[in-house]
């Protein structure tokens, strides 16, 4: 009885504490985040930057001339939603590609052999 009670009153904890956790990881969107995510979307040929971790395997498997897989959320679902090829990398953690496909948006993601990398729009949040 006591095992069962102490187990209640654990989850109870858990599931009181759960919305501190989840707070402290959450950030308020900047002016400048909202504006971007509102120009719609570029296409092809327009130029793209990916952020990414800057790990090894990131160099590793993404080079020059690669072709990346872009998903992106559209009505409630993630989909495809175009192709991008690598321009360049630019510094330690960004990107430089150009879209071959479809129509890309602030905060879409491409992928390529396991890694990630997200996508901005607009060149001056780089600095």
């Amino acid at each position: 009885m006591a095992n069962l009670f102490a187990r209640i009153m654990v989850a109870g904890l858990f599931l009181v504490l759960l919305p501190v956790f989840a707070g402290a990881v959450s950030y308020p969107v900047s002016e400048e985040h909202r504006l971007i995510s509102e120009k719609s979307y570029v296409t092809i040929g327009e130029t793209v930057y990916l952020f990414h971790s800057g790990t090894p395997d990131v160099q590793r498997l993404i080079k020059p001339n690669d072709i990346l897989v872009v998903h992106g959320s559209r009505h409630g679902q993630t989909k495809e939603v175009g192709k991008l090829l690598v321009v360049s990398y630019l510094g330690r953690t960004y990107l430089k590609a150009e879209v071959t496909d479809g129509k890309i948006r602030h905060d879409d993601i491409a992928q390529k052999d396991g890694v990630s990398c997200l996508i901005i729009l607009d060149s001056e949040i780089l600095k």
